[in-house]
């Protein structure tokens, strides 16, 4: 077994019983609640073991441009077909005792199947990363908030691919302050996990995040520039955002992805396990004080 699913295992053996964690694995709550822009969009809840006590900590998770769902989904998108990356993260956090909560804003729009790769242009705008999914992230914030079992301050982003360009306009200053949310009250901290970093040139005068954003990337990714994404943390940290990247030699796009195929590579296994760990102690980080958000 890979390393990183060892290390979630060991969680799981040191946080709950064997029996919490079986009922751990079972399928999330199924969720609507509207975007900003009046979508209701769905989401799958992850809880932690025994469910959310008072004021635990969330984290959002958009996913990338193939969707929500396993490629072998047939045809059913729900709960029970959620991808194995996508479901592996759900559980990850919600054994650290945080609530997880994915957003499916693909599927209440038409295309619950996603995209193929290199189908960026020819997306519709209806999904778009900088303008509309934005939305759909604070939504689900605002969503979670509504909950009394959130801790209002300490919720944080994660995004994969598209997910992750739309989890970096989503934390910019300007994205911020056009989608209607008040100011400083946005999310705790983000992750990007293989972004591209072109977002429609959106930031060519600048990015500035209002809380901090760590990036992973592989320097063998075959959908996106690992590279272009560095020149915009260099100009970003120019303009004092808090923003990190951290490149994998070898790794691929979706590096992270448990099924066997992209484990399989070396390269891809190591990233994971390093990612994972570095992910864990940046947001334990961001929920313990460190975020400006």
């Amino acid at each position: 077994m890979i390393a990183f699913l060892r290390r979630a295992v060991a969680v799981f053996a040191l946080s709950i019983s064997a029996s919490a964690a079986l009922a751990a694995e079972a399928p999330p709550l199924t969720v609507q609640f509207p975007s900003v822009d009046g979508t209701m969009l769905t989401g799958y809840l992850f809880a932690p073991p025994g469910g959310a006590r008072a004021k635990s900590p969330a984290i959002v998770m958009m996913h990338g441009r193939a969707g929500a769902y396993s490629s072998a989904a047939n045809g059913r998108y729900d709960a029970t077909t959620l991808s194995k990356r996508h479901a592996f993260w759900g559980h990850y956090w919600a054994a650290q005792g945080y609530v997880a909560l994915l957003v499916d804003d693909f599927g209440p729009r038409g295309y619950p199947g996603g995209f193929p790769a290199h189908s960026h242009d020819s997306r519709p705008d209806a999904v778009n990363e900088v303008t509309v999914r934005p939305l759909d992230a604070y939504g689900a914030l605002k969503y979670l908030r509504s909950l009394p079992t959130i801790d209002a301050s300490r919720i944080a982003l994660q995004g994969w691919s598209n997910g992750a360009s739309a989890a970096l306009a989503t934390l910019s200053d300007e994205i911020l302050a056009s989608s209607g949310m008040p100011p400083k009250t946005g999310f705790r901290g983000a992750v990007a996990l293989y972004p591209a970093c072109g977002l429609y040139d959106r930031f060519a005068d600048g990015y500035r995040s209002y809380a901090p954003v760590r990036i992973f990337s592989g320097d063998a990714d075959e959908e996106v520039s690992a590279a272009h994404c560095a020149r915009l943390v260099r100009a970003a940290k120019a303009e004092s955002s808090d923003i990190a990247i951290k490149i994998y030699p070898g790794a691929t796009h979706s590096f992270d992805d448990p099924g066997a195929k992209r484990q399989s590579n070396p390269d891809n296994a190591a990233a994971t396990d390093d990612a994972v760990a570095a992910i864990s102690a940046f947001v334990r980080r961001l929920f313990d004080g460190g975020g400006r958000g």
